[in-house]
Order: structure tokens, then C-alpha cells, then sequence
């Protein structure tokens, strides 16, 4: 896109916000009730597949804005249907609604006290993530638009999402569901948003890369097998934990030696090993998991078919066997490079051009990559991070911490982008 179509879009998102003198009305009536369904979602956090009283609040929201509303999509989530006065394309927001399994360690008055049972042990449940914030921030947008039917060319699908944080084991969920049960279709959506708040980004920062954006991530088995024998006769048997040490130094070797890492990042992580009951017993087999992250689909290929080669290659070379099975877990999040530069003017001209900034990819992964993989989509990350903080917490851990007054930016700038992409 050259620099006067550009200036074009800029002028006319310009003219369209000058044309809307009750949107800053709405905005500053909505943020404390965005703030405060945030924090009350966040008192009662919900697990993947399980969040029922979260879809029940969304769900009487949207219904009280006169909303066309389905629940139950992909188990538990809530999709809202907001038809503009005139007919065009058809933008969808997204939000997830799920939390992990992390006990809260803070003094906050709306702290989750929170507990549920996760792979058959009791734990604590806490938006250590942010998905309360998100959920929150969709909420108001759809709030605000739906008192501005009126400058609505087209329509807004608001999309609630269960299950980011991947389903309970033997159960479907997340975006990969709800694109499966036809979320994007009726009516048909041409262009997705969403955006994810970040514990290490200022308040009031935008930040987004256009293309991979957030790596793919599959999850890896590897079963090995030996022959068992006493821990001081390592000669009668074939030993597993040391193959398994083997293969894992293989593994690290595609990365390090066969993978161009100046195209994209890659990663192999072993994150578990099983083996073995006795200090005197070279065990019979080992287990190993871990997790395989690309932003480049060919790279992910290459990565992929050396794995399957190199595993039984190295446990045979040691007198043992083994089997690998690689899943996907997530696709690559790719930012739609049109859509980016087609949207960019608008979050610059809300947020200030100083505050959008680029970022690299990052090796975290997104399951609204299911998305994009059917439309073109944009996903970008919004500031959570108190300015001037010197110590910022990681999401998913117990410490997470959120400054809820960057939560207002987030309902403007997906309220502006869905009003200039379909007045555009």
C-alpha cells in the first residue's frame, strides 16, 4: 500500500471519528462497568470447557443490548449478533473466557479464592492470563456499538471463546470447535479481530507484528524401550534413561544446526521424562513429552519430519527402540498483511502513533490461529503493565497483575477498528 493510499484511510477514519460526537460519551460511561465485570469475573475464575456461570453473565449482557444471541457454542461459549442499519461486510470479535489452574498469590479485594479439580488434583482456579480482561473489554465494545447501530454499515459478531487454554483430555474446545461447528459462517464473516492484554507492556502501548505473529504449538510423545537389568550390570541390559538422554541432545541439534533461526524462531522443549522405580534398576522403558513451537510452515515441516527420523534412528544406534507421535496443538497466529496496514491508521489515531509499536514474533502460541486459518485476521497485544512499574509479573503464574486502566484503550480501539473496516 503506498504512502497517499495511506494518508487516504488516515483522513477518512479521521473524518469518520470527527462524525461520531457520542462515542467519548460512551466511552467514559462505560469503562467502570468494564472494570467492574472484570473484576468480578476474575473473582470467579471457570476452567476450560467448565466456564458456565461466565457464559450465563455474558450471555444476559449481550441479551440486555437486544442482541441476536447463541449459547452453548462449542460447550460453553456465546456468540452475539449485532446487525448494523445498513447492510455490508461482516466483522467478528473475539474474546477468550477460560482460566488456568494457578492459585492466586496477591492482596487484591477481588482475589480468587477458587477451587476445582484438574487431571484428578484439587487446584486453584485464577485468570492468570487475562482472559477476564478480555472478556470484559468485549463486553463494552458491545456496549458502545450497540448504542451506535446507526453508523454501523454491515455487522459485528462478538465471539466469546471457551477453552483457549486447550480442552480437559478426551473433550474438543476452543477456537478449533467453534470453527468446526460453523462460527464463522451465518453470516459469513470476512475479517476477525481480537487482541491480548500483556502483563509487560505499558498502559497505553499497542503492539503487533504483521504476518506470524505467535508461533504454532504441537505437543510430542516419545516411548522408548530397553531391556531391563541390575543398575551394576548395565551391560546385560539396554539402558532407556540413556537413549532418552541421547535423543533429547539430538532433538536440540535440529534446532541449533539445521534450522535457519534468522527466518523465524523455533523451539524443542522436553518437558517431562517417566522412568525407572529403583536406584539399583535400569529400567525396561521411558516416557518423554514436550512441545515443538514455529512461526514458518515449512520450517515447522522440516522440523517435524527430522524428529520422526532421528528418534528410532538414535534409540536403534544404542540397541533399544522408539516411537514418536507428534499433535498439533495450535497453527501459526499470522496478522493478514493487508488488514494490518488497512487497520493500522485507525489504532494509531486512538492510541497516538508514538504508542503503536512493532513487535518480534514471540514463541507463545494462540489457538485463534483456527481463525485466521478461514479469514483474515488481526491480533494484536494491549498494554496491562502500570506505567512507570519497575516489576511486571508473567501470565500464568500465581503473581499475574493487571492495571485495569488500560482497559478503556482496548474498547476503543476494537470499537473504532470494526466501525472504519466496515464504513471503509
Amino acid at each position: 500500500m503506498n504512502k497517499c493510499y495511506s494518508l487516504v484511510l488516515l483522513l477518512i477514519g479521521s473524518l469518520a471519528f470527527a462524525q461520531n460526537p457520542n462515542l467519548n460519551k460512551d466511552y467514559r460511561a462505560i469503562e467502570n462497568k468494564v472494570i467492574e465485570w472484570r473484576r468480578e469475573i476474575h473473582q470467579n475464575p471457570e476452567l476450560s470447557n467448565r466456564e458456565f456461570k461466565t457464559a450465563e453473565k455474558i450471555a444476559k449482557h449481550l441479551k440486555s443490548l437486544g442482541l441476536e444471541v447463541q449459547t452453548g457454542v462449542a460447550h460453553t461459549g456465546v456468540v452475539g449478533i449485532l446487525k448494523g442499519e445498513q447492510d455490508g461486510k461482516v466483522i467478528a470479535l473475539r474474546a477468550d473466557i477460560d482460566a488456568l489452574p494457578v492459585y492466586e498469590r496477591n492482596d487484591l479485594p477481588y482475589k480468587s479464592n477458587v477451587t476445582s479439580e484438574f487431571l484428578g488434583e484439587k487446584v486453584g482456579v485464577m485468570h492468570a492470563c487475562g482472559h477476564d480482561t478480555h472478556t470484559a473489554i468485549l463486553m463494552g465494545v458491545a456496549e458502545v456499538l450497540s448504542k451506535n447501530k446507526d453508523k454501523i454499515k454491515g455487522t459485528v459478531k462478538f465471539i466469546f471463546q471457551p477453552a483457549e487454554e486447550g480442552p480437559p483430555p478426551g473433550e474438543e474446545g476452543g477456537a478449533l470447535l467453534m470453527v468446526k461447528e460453523g462460527v464463522l459462517k451465518n453470516p459469513d464473516v470476512d475479517a476477525i479481530f481480537g487482541l491480548h492484554i500483556n502483563s509487560n507492556t505499558p498502559v497505553g502501548i499497542i503492539r503487533y507484528k504483521s504476518g506470524g505473529t505467535m508461533a504454532a504449538a504441537q505437543s510430542f510423545t516419545i516411548n522408548v524401550k530397553g531391556k531391563q537389568s541390575h543398575g551394576s550390570q548395565p551391560w546385560s541390559g539396554v539402558d532407556p534413561i540413556l537413549i532418552s538422554a541421547k535423543i533429547i541432545d539430538g532433538l536440540q541439534t535440529i534446532i541449533s544446526r539445521e534450522t535457519d533461526l534468522t527466518n523465524e524462531a523455533a523451539v524443542i522443549t522436553v518437558g517431562k521424562i517417566k522412568s525407572g522405580v529403583r536406584f539399583n534398576i535400569i529400567p525396561e522403558s521411558a516416557e518423554m513429552i514436550g512441545t515443538i513451537r514455529t512461526l514458518d510452515y515449512d520450517m515447522k515441516d522440516h522440523i517435524n519430519k527430522r524428529m520422526m527420523e532421528m528418534v528410532p534412528a538414535i534409540a536403534k544406534a544404542f540397541g533399544g527402540d522408539a516411537t514418536i507421535e507428534i499433535k498439533d496443538a495450535t497453527d501459526i497466529t499470522y496478522n493478514d498483511p493487508a488488514l494490518v496496514e488497512q487497520m493500522l491508521p485507525t489504532m494509531q489515531r486512538i492510541a497516538g502513533a508514538s504508542n503503536v509499536q512493532t513487535q518480534k514474533a514471540v514463541t507463545g502460541a494462540e489457538d485463534f490461529s483456527y481463525f485466521q486459518r478461514e479469514v483474515p485476521g488481526f491480533f494484536f497485544f494491549l498494554g496491562g503493565m502500570t506505567p512507570g512499574t519497575t516489576e511486571s509479573f508473567p501470565h500464568h503464574t500465581p503473581d499475574f497483575l493487571i492495571d485495569d486502566s488500560g482497559l478503556l484503550l482496548g474498547v476503543k480501539t476494537l470499537t473504532e477498528m470494526s466501525l472504519d473496516y466496515l464504513n471503509q
